[in-house]
């Protein structure tokens, strides 16, 4: 393996970026280093958007609707040869884990900047993925390989043992998934999960493994080049979730020691090199006591990227692109300090309930350490159609505890008005003591308090009249006006005014 050769030239000449938001300026920024020219892509509803405004081309590919832009691959690829784009970057989300699309892209001589198509394929299905992994060597959660008739459900639940749980084959993002206790919950929650697969992803295939418990959602983050030379990048802990979707990240686990983790990459290095893995990609496992098993392979870049690149001082837009022009991989570089990335949905964090409307004003956080990853300005619509994250507020900082007290320093001067977001949760996932001490699994959300604050019941009329005068002018708020709940004053404020409404 070499290391990054600054001055290798750029691998392509443009580069169509197959996604929006954020995560296409995120790519545009690093092709721009490179020197590579970048196609914008977008919906009728996305014509004002940062992406489409800071790429050296954009067109627009068809209505709100992804169905009608963003997943019209051969749109897509018809709008790279209209523009002479020689490589297309898929972000994530849409089409990135499509096989179809990597393998039009090969036909038309375009570059896919990820897998091969039968990669995505092997790794796209859960029952498929497991037989490789288990002939890796990877640990599997114990379970069935293939889907088995409703009739022999019980008897092959008792086998592994209750509690069990029910996967769908093709799935992805939480859905499709039931967590059995009993035997009297088990055919109900097959039947839901099946249709919802069906639904979701067009194959109703339902399988069934042992459920961990207190499990941790711990991932690996690899890239792989031609040469046959994989690199692990360290690990990510992923275990603050609700349904199954991600909110806060960190990176390194709290709770892994040195011999497991080297197990963890060696484990992953394995499975990529037994599907023949080029660019960058992520094996999550389930650790639990001490042990680890396989969980899933994402066949793309992940959403909490960034705190591998801030710890690691690397920039993984940029392998995806070296290794996909035949480059060899990086070596890896040594980690420094703790890395944590909150998300930032427009959603109500008391209800989850999605929350839309105009980006009204925006504070943008600061300071050593920090970093916002988003395509947010004033006069954003935050729109049904596309996922409700916003942004990604990624800190750094020396150690865990310095990392956690900057997030949480960070998130209170982070301000969005026009919309709820889920910052509330976030800042009481952080402060709260199982996320301090370390000591949690993916059931945290469900077990610290979620209602809020006292001073904000009581002050909840007061709030709601401020409310409506604070977002259309620049007020002052008194300082220390949220003490005692952890959030800031302005959080506190749209927080009440939610409750207002509520009592009206």
């Amino acid at each position: 393996m070499s290391s990054q050769n600054q001055n290798e030239g750029p691998p392509f000449k443009r580069v169509l970026i197959a996604n929006r938001g954020e995560i296409a300026l995120r790519v545009m920024r690093t092709a721009r280093e490179m020197g590579i020219k970048t196609v914008a892509v977008y919906s009728d509803v996305d014509r004002h958007q940062l992406h489409v405004r800071r790429a050296d081309h954009a067109v627009c590919i068809g209505g709100a609707a992804p169905s009608e832009s963003y997943l019209r691959g051969d749109r897509i690829l018809e709008v790279a040869k209209q523009t002479g784009a020689d490589a297309i970057h898929p972000g994530y989300g849409f089409l990135s884990e499509n096989a179809n699309f990597a393998a039009d892209c090969a036909a038309a001589n375009v570059a896919f900047i990820g897998p091969s198509s039968e990669a995505i394929r092997l790794m796209g299905d859960k029952v498929e993925a497991r037989r490789v992994a288990e002939k890796a060597g990877v640990p599997l959660v114990p379970g069935l390989k293939d889907e088995v008739p409703e009739e022999e459900l019980p008897s092959a639940a008792l086998g592994i043992g209750y509690p069990v749980m029910l996967k769908a084959a093709a799935g992805g993002g939480g859905k499709g998934i039931r967590i059995v206790r009993d035997e009297s919950e088990l055919l109900p929650a097959f039947r839901m999960a099946k249709a919802e697969a069906e639904s979701a992803f067009g194959d109703g295939r339902v399988y069934l493994e042992k459920f961990v418990t207190k499990p941790r959602h711990v991932e690996i983050q690899i890239i792989a080049d031609q040469h046959g030379n994989v690199t692990a990048w360290g690990e990510r802990e992923c275990s603050v979730q609700r349904r199954h979707q991600k909110l806060v990240e960190e990176s390194p686990c709290s709770v892994l020691e040195p011999e497991l983790r080297a197990e963890m990459e060696e484990a992953s290095r394995r499975l990529a090199r037994a599907v023949g893995y080029v660019g960058a990609g992520t094996v999550e496992y389930l650790y639990s006591e001490g042990r680890f098993y396989f969980l899933e392979m994402n066949t793309r870049l992940q959403v909490e990227h960034p705190i591998t690149e801030e710890r690691f001082r690397v920039d993984l837009v940029r392998e995806m692109f070296r290794v996909c022009a035949g480059f060899e991989a990086a070596e890896c570089t040594e980690p420094q300090g703790h890395s944590i990335e909150i998300r930032v949905n427009a959603e109500d964090p008391d209800t989850w309930f999605p929350s839309l409307g105009t980006i009204a004003r925006q504070n943008v956080p600061g300071g050593p350490g920090v970093r916002l990853d988003s395509s947010l300005y004033r006069g954003f619509e935050v729109t049904p159609y596309y996922d409700s994250m916003l942004a990604k507020l990624i800190v750094h900082a020396q150690d865990r505890h310095s990392a956690i007290e900057r997030a949480i320093r960070a998130l209170q001067e982070l301000r969005i008005c026009g919309v709820t977001t889920s910052t509330g949760i976030a800042m009481r996932a952080l402060q709260s003591e199982p996320f301090r001490s370390g000591d949690y699994d993916t059931s945290i959300l469900e077990t610290i308090d979620k209602r809020p604050p006292e001073d904000v019941v009581g002050h909840a009329a007061l709030a709601a009249a401020l409310t409506k005068y604070l977002r259309t002018e620049e007020v002052p708020v008194e300082k220390g006006a949220g003490a005692g709940s952890g959030l800031p004053a302005w959080t506190l404020v749209d927080r009440a005014a939610r409750l207002g409404r509520r009592i009206r």
